[in-house]
């Protein structure tokens, strides 16, 4: 009997201990994330139950949304830069911390004004985990690996986005609206644990903070926004709106005279010498604007005017929310072959159509289907736009900026969606009010059209962008952060 050799059975050993610690990296930096996306909206189907316990006009409730986006946005560039110095992990655990805390502060808040701080609060939070937990995600991984992973995290986001209005519906409805901020507090705990555990501690180059600068623009485009709400409560020759869009102003211009001479400014204002990369700023501010205005006005008009529940509110979101899941995806393909304009311009336009169809449906219409075409337009449009602006930003800067200008496109965007609820607040508040039903849509008509005419200026910015000869890379010196900042999904409704 001849003896054959078989070879010997590979027997299954316990996985990679690198493998597992990735997985647990992508694991805990996109449940943070998750968390900091969805606060962004969830909150936005609770104001009506938040109005009916804690009391407040459309011009205080917006500030339920608007603290949490203004300290986001001021917060983003500097947390970075800290974390940088004192070690990325430790930051990320501070943000985590902050977020969990200020979270159970607004599901005990006792009333408005209690709510709103404790918002600013969890946006100081969101703006330290935000750009650490893509700095760390992006640390753990080689560059070969870095794309698919980044864009589970940003897929993640928008998830969170798309269902943030939905879940706060259902929550709300099913509970109470306490439980949006609860539920944080038990994920915030395990994410901390887990991140001082799991996470591996990293560091980047210790540049100067430019606190003056944060302060400056903080100050600036907070006092500009409680200006405009002002302005629709008792009008634009009061003192409290003229105070305030005055310090604004004196606060911008100081701000902008300080980064002119700063050593390691905020923001390079060299980065605005590009014609491109100026016009998607302006792009995405006006996005922004246009998004979180409607969003607001839309959810109030749906609950207090047409009598919807938390949750039917959600689910009439849906087509609007969920389509960027389906279609930016194609248009961030399309982005390469095409260029920003030819996405971005009718994307927008689209966008503003949808707007305008709702404002003709108000007071003409309930009915859930009625309103399906209008979200579908707006949100298709939406879609195209969201991928390729960012993408078209950083497209314009040289690689070794490539981290100042993802910082810049993020914060804007924050200041847009501050400044659009503040504007169409104001138009609403001076046409009509929460008295009723007749009241709520007259002021809801004029005030969406402002979410529409944001969205067409937007369009008029975007015909500024070139199409890049080359898309940035990073150069040797960048940063993780730097090389991927541009590929976060952006909040949206």
């Amino acid at each position: 009997m001849t003896d054959t050799a078989y070879p010997a059975p590979v027997l299954a050993g316990p996985p990679d201990p690198a493998t597992r610690a990735n997985i647990l990296t992508v694991l805990l930096t996109s449940v943070a994330y998750f968390m900091v996306a969805l606060d962004t909206l969830v909150v936005v189907t609770a104001l009506p139950s938040i109005h009916r316990e804690l009391g407040g006009n459309v011009g205080t409730l917006q500030w339920a949304v608007n603290a949490y986006v203004l300290a986001f946005g001021a917060g983003i560039i500097t947390a970075a830069a800290i974390g940088d110095r004192i070690g990325r992990r430790r930051m990320y655990m501070v943000g985590l911390a902050v977020f969990t805390a200020a979270s159970a502060g607004c599901a005990l808040a006792p009333d408005i004004g209690a709510l709103i701080a404790c918002r600013a609060i969890e946006g100081i939070g969101a703006a330290i985990i935000m750009p650490l937990g893509l700095t760390l995600l992006t640390s753990a991984f080689p560059a070969e690996r870095r794309g698919a992973v980044i864009g589970i995290w940003g897929g993640v986001a928008g998830l969170a986005v798309a269902s943030g209005p939905l879940i706060g519906g259902a929550v709300t409805q099913d509970l109470n609206w306490h439980w949006i901020f609860w539920v944080n507090v038990p994920i915030g705990i395990l994410a901390i644990a887990g991140s001082r555990l799991r996470l591996a501690e990293s560091r980047g180059p210790a540049a100067r903070l430019d606190l003056p600068a944060l302060v400056l623009i903080a100050a600036g485009v907070g006092a500009v926004t409680w200006g405009l709400v002002q302005a629709g409560q008792v009008g634009w020759g009061s003192a409290q709106t003229l105070t305030g869009l005055s310090l604004g102003a004196v606060s911008i211009a100081g701000f902008l005279a300080w980064e002119r001479r700063a050593a390691e400014p905020m923001i390079p204002l060299g980065l605005f010498r590009s014609r491109s990369f100026s016009a998607a700023v302006a792009t995405q501010f006006l996005l922004a604007a246009g998004i979180y205005s409607a969003a607001f006005l839309i959810s109030q008009y749906f609950q207090f005017a047409l009598g919807d529940s938390p949750l039917g509110t959600g689910l009439r979101f849906l087509p609007w929310t969920a389509t960027p899941m389906v279609i930016a995806p194609i248009a961030g393909a399309l982005f390469d072959k095409i260029g920003a304009r030819p996405l971005i311009v009718p994307g927008l336009l689209m966008q503003a159509a949808g707007f305008a169809w709702l404002v003709y449906l108000a007071a003409r219409s309930a009915g859930y289907a009625s309103y399906v075409a209008p979200f579908l337009i707006a949100g298709v449009g939406i879609s195209m736009a969201l991928p390729s602006v960012s993408a078209a930003g950083l497209n314009a800067v040289a690689p070794q900026a490539l981290g100042k200008a993802a910082g810049v496109m993020n914060t804007m965007q924050q200041f847009g969606a501050v400044v659009g609820i503040a504007v169409a607040t104001t138009v609403f508040n001076a046409n009509g009010s929460l008295a009723g039903p007749a009241a709520i849509t007259s002021g809801f008509r004029p005030a969406l059209g402002v979410s529409a005419g944001l969205s067409v200026l937007g369009a008029v910015a975007a015909l500024g962008i070139r199409r890049a000869a080359r898309t940035a890379k990073p150069g040797p010196g960048a940063s993780p952060a730097a090389e991927h900042a541009g590929l976060a999904v952006p909040a949206r409704p």
